[in-house]
């Protein structure tokens, strides 16, 4: 009878832990919409189709509050985040590009100097790279190494000894090197070359597949055509009114068509980056890979990470009230919907762990809140950050000249260190006055020194702890500033956007989080969680070790 109690008590715990692959989804598929607020999906969701977001929204678990820690929602902050499970006080990422006093200049977030691209000419071409922070980086190599935490797929390699597969995909190399993480294979779009392209941190040459891929020359074949309305005019959620303050890219016009122009265009394929093209483009390479490389047909589990960026470009040059907002969420429903069906043919969906989630919100476009009576909107002005005002302070109290402020990187101002020493100064004295001055200023809703954030002596407010948790004391700036809500600026080198992200109001922190497919149940749960929560949720299921970094907590519903 003892024997046979204690087969039963190993039975159980066998049972409790699973041990092998088989008890296991064949593959990780995590997806990323770059830009995506969490209402946006429910404000068009009348429009999509079936197999796209409606089945995550009705089949997965779907978490419908689920809101950043951290105070800067620029694009490598998010996705890290989503990749460690922690904030930036923790990997490092504490905007899309920060002031590295050890080289004396602005640093952009991957870029790597010790790594050079595969494709010669591949890099950013700064006469026609409309993302400001793509042209601060010093050369054109690309890694993860200044993210300072492992991640989900780093801890997955390190759990089986390198078996697993990790992938990452994205238009932007940000959004696919931070999922891959340190031990994954990273891909992006090179513009300057319409093509999909990597570093030697990678590889050393590219895989046959991925050639010839290039060479069939996707990008090349939306030449001539036009990004035009899916649907009638009238089935449209929001109708437009004013369209002065969208973006008209050379021939890429304010309102619908869109003329993609022809592939010698200088523009052209940013304008695919900009649509629904972009997506649809890095669907199908996504797609390729994981067919080429044979993606959960092994005996372990292996990971992609799908990051579509078009949506963060389209609200940035139309508004989130658009209809081009609307038209390309419509289309990457479609787009989402032929990625999972050649994850079903492949692997099945009930063998593959799906999360969807996005790395920030976004803003109505200011003139577009302003219509509707929010008058506080306003686009900012950020040459007004150093104004008289400040400069006057520094120099009556301190006896320095504007030279003591290096520049402004949002959301911080660095200061000269070396000129205020020179002067015997005390550093958070300074910080703390031009805190206080730019706090003055109209549109500036908080501005905090890094002094005072480090030795905690912050409000216990909810958004100062959002600040705190973007304070890393090797890269963050001087004095940290928050616009006031709906206030921000809009000047991207020339470039006037609609809008922008990168606050720590609502519509920037909450963002959706969706588990279908492997073991999960349809359920939509509403108590608060963070994006944080998903790398550890998923080596929770997975049972291995959570990245090391992370400060998420496992969601129940989907450890059940």
């Amino acid at each position: 009878m003892q024997y046979t109690k204690l087969s039963g008590l190993t039975l159980a715990l066998l049972c409790a832990f699973p041990t092998s692959a088989a008890e296991k989804p064949d593959l990780v598929l995590q997806i990323t919409v770059d830009g995506l607020r969490a209402d946006l999906i429910e404000r068009y969701k009348h429009n999509f189709g079936e197999g796209g977001f409606r089945y995550l929204m009705d089949d997965g678990t779907y978490y419908t509050n689920a809101n950043y820690q951290h105070g800067n929602t620029e694009t490598i902050v998010g996705h890290v985040s989503l990749a460690t499970g922690a904030p930036p006080s923790v990997h490092g990422m504490v905007g899309n590009v920060w002031y590295d006093r050890s080289e004396e200049r602005l640093v952009y977030n991957v870029e790597d100097g010790n790594y050079k691209m595969l494709t010669s000419g591949a890099g950013v071409d700064k006469a026609t790279e409309i993302d400001p922070t793509q042209k601060t980086a010093q050369g054109d190599g690309r890694s993860p190494e200044p993210i300072l935490a492992t991640t989900f797929g780093d801890e997955l390699m390190i759990s089986n000894s390198g078996k697993s597969k990790v992938f990452g995909v994205s238009v932007k190399d940000r959004g696919a090197i931070s999922l891959a993480g340190h031990s994954g294979k990273a891909f992006w779009f090179s513009k300057a070359q319409s093509e999909f392209v990597t570093s030697n941190y990678y590889y050393d040459e590219y895989p046959a597949w991925v050639s010839r891929w290039n060479e069939k020359e996707i990008a090349a074949q939306y030449s001539k055509q036009k990004w035009e309305l899916s649907l009638p005019r009238e089935n449209y959620t929001l109708q437009e009114h004013n369209t002065d303050h969208k973006v008209k890219l050379g021939d890429f016009q304010r309102t619908f068509p869109h003329p993609y122009g022809p592939a010698s265009y200088k523009y052209y394929s940013t304008t695919l980056t900009v649509s629904p093209a972009g997506d649809e483009i890095t669907e199908n390479f996504a797609s390729t890979l994981l067919m080429q490389e044979k993606l959960g047909q092994g005996e372990v589990t292996d990971y992609l990470s799908v990051s579509f960026s078009s949506n963060d470009y389209v609200v940035h040059l139309y508004g989130p009230e658009s209809l081009e907002t609307e038209d390309n969420l419509i289309r990457l429903d479609k787009t989402i919907a032929k990625l999972l069906k050649t994850v079903d043919n492949q692997v099945g969906l009930e063998n593959t762990l799906i999360v969807l989630s996005a790395d920030h919100g976004v803003p109505e476009s200011s003139p577009a809140a302003n219509a509707l009576g929010f008058n506080q909107a306003q686009y900012f002005n950020k040459d007004t950050l150093l104004s008289s005002g400040v400069e006057k302070r520094l120099k009556d109290e301190f006896g320095l000249s504007k030279d003591a402020i290096r520049l402004y990187a949002q959301p911080y101002i660095y200061l000269n260190h070396d000129l205020i020493a020179e002067k015997k100064l005390d550093l958070a004295k300074v910080q703390e006055a031009i805190a206080d001055e730019i706090a003055k200023i109209k549109g500036v809703a908080f501005a905090v020194s890094s002094s005072d954030i480090a030795t905690n002596r912050v409000p216990d407010t909810h958004v100062m702890q959002l600040i705190k948790n973007n304070y890393h004391p090797a890269r963050s700036g001087d004095v940290y500033v928050v616009f006031a809500p709906r206030s921000y600026i809009n000047d991207m080198e020339g470039l006037q956007i609609a809008s922008t992200h990168g606050s720590p109001w609502k519509y920037d922190t909450h963002v959706p989080v969706i588990f279908a497919g492997y073991d999960v149940d349809a359920k939509k749960v509403s108590r608060p969680v963070t994006p944080y929560d998903i790398a550890p949720t998923l080596s929770n299921k997975l049972g291995i070790t959570q990245p090391s970094g992370s400060i998420g907590q496992v969601l129940e519903e989907i450890a059940e």
